[in-house]
């Protein structure tokens, strides 16, 4: 391998290594190629659900683990053997939609690669483009169907207007927050998961599955779901374009996720180059 400082950029994906344009530039592409290459690892790190996440994966030629849901999902890119596989337990995940129901809130259950919806509306069409998912539709009342499904699910969503969010995080912090990791990955989005598994435990996990120093690690995201592993890495990074309180904890701002900030901050840091 050869003589980086950093060994290790785990990457997230929405909002930070895609663009808003809805893709990968080749820029970045190319950038990801060199630094595997020349003996880097680089991996990516998201929210999304595997399927949604594996195209990206493999068109950046990435090997080795790829992290979803967090950190509830932790895959083998070409085996997709699962190395950690962390769930919500049925009778916690019926209660928590049952909640969510009585708020009147767009709920989402993910089981591995099925997820299932309790509202056809504008937030389950923007959702299933951007992640190019396609639900699985039921009644509101989704607790009744992971109870009769018998779902213990990776993670469980509501999707809210944005001036919302601020006061359905605080709802449900205050309600799981104990016992549940909870978070958000973009304005519209609040996220149930187990503890532990968050993207600070997900980094810590493929530091030491690759052998190397959390020193030697780069973590680089855009929102509050980003957190745990910006503080955990050698060196977090936040993009122009993140949340403010992400920014602030960073270590380094790099270019916008429009402005192939992944790429600047792989060849300042990962490469070495003079950017």
């Amino acid at each position: 391998m050869k003589q980086m400082r950093y060994k290790l950029i785990v990457s997230d994906f929405d909002g930070t290594l895609r663009g808003r344009d809805g893709g990968v530039s080749s820029e970045t592409i190319k950038t990801v190629k060199k630094y595997v290459d020349e003996g880097g690892v680089f991996a990516l790190c998201t929210g999304r659900m595997p399927k949604s996440i594996l195209p990206y994966a493999r068109q950046l030629g990435l090997k080795g683990l790829v992290v979803a849901y967090q950190g509830a999902i932790i895959e083998d890119i070409d085996s997709g053997k699962l190395v950690r596989d962390g769930r919500i337990p049925v009778s916690d995940a019926v209660e928590m939609c049952e909640f969510m129901q009585k708020n009147g809130w767009h709920i989402h259950v993910y089981d591995n690669d099925d997820l299932y919806v309790n509202m056809d509306d504008d937030f389950r069409v923007w959702y299933e483009k951007a992640c190019n998912v396609c639900g699985i539709l039921t009644p509101f009342d989704i607790s009744s169907v992971v109870r009769e499904k018998n779902i213990s699910p990776h993670k469980v969503i509501v999707i809210c207007p944005a001036e919302q969010r601020s006061g359905v995080l605080s709802a449900l912090t205050k309600r799981y927050g104990d016992r549940y990791y909870v978070t958000s990955s973009t304005d519209n989005l609040v996220e149930l998961v187990q503890r532990g598994c968050d993207k600070g435990g997900a980094l810590s996990y493929l530091a030491q599955h690759y052998g190397i120093p959390l020193a030697q690690t780069i973590a680089i995201g855009d929102n509050l779901n980003d957190l745990p592993m910006v503080r955990a890495a050698g060196l977090g990074v936040a993009v122009e374009n993140g949340e403010k309180l992400l920014k602030q904890e960073a270590d380094f701002i790099t270019r916008s996720c429009n402005e192939d900030g992944v790429a600047y901050v792989i060849k300042k840091f990962g490469l070495g180059e003079n950017v």
